[in-house]
């Protein structure tokens, strides 16, 4: 009886069907408590739960204060998550599933800030908090911030994953490594992924989006003017160049660029960059902080000084002095040219006597000059042979 039962759980294992495997966020739901078992859980039953998108959740109690969650794709269990004394998270496909420690769970799609810079963020509630890193271990971690720009101190990332905590009304998780940052408000339809704001609190209100900030700027066709960004105390960079055409570069408030949109890709969507008429001299750029509907706001770029573009006058050709017969010296284009005697004088004269009776040959060009070369060529070898033919007559 035993062989038969050692021998039917080794053939399960083998198959997979009595294994609870803890897979890598984005290929299943992540098992990512610090205490995250490869073994069916154990504890009692509670309840079992159907999220939005299909996915079935069993709640374990292994305590007061400790609780296990299970998942499962189609009868097929993804990972478990455990929460012993604090809330654990998982990530999967864009949904997270948060297990608190008294085995309450919570479950959203989205939300989620891929890029965490370090700095200030606001909430969807309206809190806001301070994402920074530990100066002894480099351990993130998040502090909320008054009104006064007062930090009300910092607490670090626990698990070896992500992190769990609660600001305000709104439920916060921060990936252990970073590249992960969502929130979410209970029961409100009001709902965002945590908004950047800078890196430090600045007394000062953010300039109206499209604020000249400094510029325009000439450097010959070149201009160059810095206007005041959707996003709070970021900017963005104009330069308009007659050549190379229009250039929109965003930057951070700490002068980091973030993105760029020119003639060649006019259109950035991830940071709501776009350029219209990037192939005309007086281009627009629209940004906007969301994709969708929402709409741009628009702001031109700097005008190309006025004679920029224009055509420039021609170069004048300076006259020659046509050849004269005899020896002679003259100037042609800054050059003195001595014109000799004899055979090569009448060779000159002739092509003078030339050009003066029959204009349109001197237009013909040089296929004309290379016809009349050549047929010189084949006179004087004529006459050569012709003068061989004699002399051997006389002998």
């Amino acid at each position: 009886m035993r062989t038969a039962l050692r021998t039917a759980l080794a053939t399960a294992l083998l198959t997979g069907l009595a294994i609870t495997p803890v897979l890598a966020t984005g290929t299943a739901l992540a098992a990512d408590g610090p205490a995250a078992a490869a073994e069916n859980p154990t504890g009692t039953l509670v309840r079992t739960e159907t999220l939005f998108d299909g996915t079935v959740v069993k709640i374990y109690k292994l305590g007061p204060v400790h609780h296990r969650a299970e998942a499962f794709v189609r009868g097929s269990s993804i990972g478990t998550i455990e929460a012993l004394g604090r809330p654990a998270a998982a990530h999967h496909n864009g949904v997270f599933l948060v297990l608190f420690e008294d085995g309450r769970t919570l479950a959203w799609a989205g939300n989620n800030t891929p890029e965490t810079p370090l700095g200030l963020y606001r909430l969807a509630d309206g809190t806001v908090v301070e994402l920074g890193r530990n100066a002894k271990d480099g351990r993130l971690g998040l502090q909320a911030v008054d009104k006064n720009g007062e930090g009300r101190g910092y607490t670090y990332t626990y698990d070896p994953v992500r992190s769990v905590w609660t600001y305000g009304k709104s439920v916060v998780v921060l990936g252990t490594g970073g590249g992960e940052f969502a929130a979410y408000v209970p029961g409100s339809n009001r709902q965002a992924a945590p908004l950047y704001l800078g890196a430090k609190v600045n007394p000062k209100p953010a300039p109206a989006a499209g604020t000249v900030l400094s510029g325009p700027t000439a450097d010959g066709c070149t201009v160059t003017q810095k206007v005041a960004s959707v996003f709070p105390y970021w900017t963005v960079t104009l330069t308009n160049d007659l050549k190379k055409g229009p250039k929109a570069v965003l930057k951070d408030d700490t002068g980091k660029v973030v993105a760029t949109a020119d003639r060649r890709h006019p259109v950035e969507e991830r940071n709501g960059l776009k350029i219209k008429g990037a192939h005309t001299t007086t281009p627009a750029f629209g940004q906007r902080t969301q994709g969708g509907d929402t709409p741009y706001r628009w702001v031109d770029f700097p005008k190309l000084p006025k004679d920029c573009g224009k055509p420039t006058a021609a170069p004048t050709t300076p006259a020659t002095t046509a050849p004269q017969t005899g020896t002679q010296t003259g100037t042609q284009g800054g050059q003195t040219t001595v014109v000799p005697q004899g055979g090569v004088a009448a060779g000159a004269e002739l092509g003078s006597a030339e050009r003066a009776a029959d204009t349109a040959l001197l237009a013909s060009g040089a296929g004309v000059a290379a016809v009349v070369a050549a047929g010189l060529g084949f006179t004087a070898l004529r006459r050569r042979a012709a003068a061989s033919a004699s002399a051997a007559d006389r002998h």
